[in-house]
């Protein structure tokens, strides 16, 4: 049975995408990153084949006009805070890695790392710059409660969620930055500006 990653995202519609990015560089280039983002984010993941690909959603009806390979299924996220949403999209599965959609330099390879790690470890999470984790992975040994009272959206997201996992073996990733504020969105221009280095 193949292993399934859960891409988590909102709705591409004008101005309830990254609205913090878009106080700063207007609604509709924030718009533009997000669907940029999501869709080679999804289009690597079907490309791979290695997995089941889901798209869990919100708002949980919405139409998704995205360009997409075959094979995606989705599913909502539901009602609740970030947790609650989570912890539901990630239920019922063997093996899961949930990804973040505003997270550029993610992709197919960060994947399949997760899942390697999951060989020995029994949950694997990608941190963040900004104190947050932009991937979680799970075998099937894990916490009854996953997140407990973790303080989603703060530097501490990622140490109170592995208070979670104390009794459990984890592995970290690379730390990725997504992209919420104009210095993130500076730094993400600038490395693809950045020039690559010479072949030897």
């Amino acid at each position: 049975m193949k292993d399934t990653v859960v891409v988590f995202a909102r709705a591409p519609r004008l101005g309830t995408v990254k609205r913090r990015l878009a106080a700063d560089i207007g609604p509709r280039a924030a718009l533009r990153f997000h669907v940029g983002t999501l869709t080679a984010l999804l289009n690597g993941l079907l490309r791979d084949g290695r997995w089941n690909v889901v798209l869990a959603q919100t708002p949980d009806q919405a139409r998704f006009p995205l360009r997409l390979r075959p094979g995606l299924h989705r599913i909502g996220q539901g009602r609740g805070d970030l947790g609650a949403r989570m912890g539901r999209a990630v239920a019922g599965y063997g093996r899961v890695v949930l990804v973040g959609s505003d997270i550029p330099d993610a992709g197919a390879a960060d994947i399949a790392a997760a899942f390697r790690a999951l060989g020995s470890a029994q949950a694997v999470f990608g941190p963040a710059l900004d104190g947050g984790y932009w991937l979680i992975g799970l075998g099937p040994r894990r916490p009854g409660d996953l997140f407990g009272s973790t303080r989603w959206s703060t530097p501490q997201t990622l140490a109170d969620t592995l208070r979670q996992f104390q009794r459990h073996r984890v592995t970290l990733l690379r730390t990725l930055s997504d992209v919420d504020t104009l210095e993130d969105w500076r730094r993400h221009l600038a490395s693809r500006r950045a020039p690559s280095d010479p072949a030897p």
